[in-house]
């Protein structure tokens, strides 16, 4: 399974995470995607890459809020 697979395999995956660890290595997860699909975007320039690595950016954004808790 290539990078961008992986990437969208992971978009669309159900986020019920149920405990802490489980957020946590689903962050983990996600990041090194964003991290790698960067480094194949630095060569290649393509926009559907931007966009992937946008939304995968939201889904972390949404996990870490969570992490964190709301005050």
């Amino acid at each position: 399974m290539n990078l961008t697979e992986r990437a969208v395999e992971f978009e669309n995956r159900k986020f019920s995470f149920k405990t802490t660890s489980d957020r946590i290595l689903a962050s983990r997860e996600v990041k090194a995607l964003i991290l790698e699909l960067n480094e194949v975007y630095k060569t290649e320039k393509d926009p559907a890459i931007m966009d992937l690595m946008k939304r995968l950016t939201v889904v972390k954004q949404k996990i870490e809020k969570r992490l964190k808790g709301r005050p």
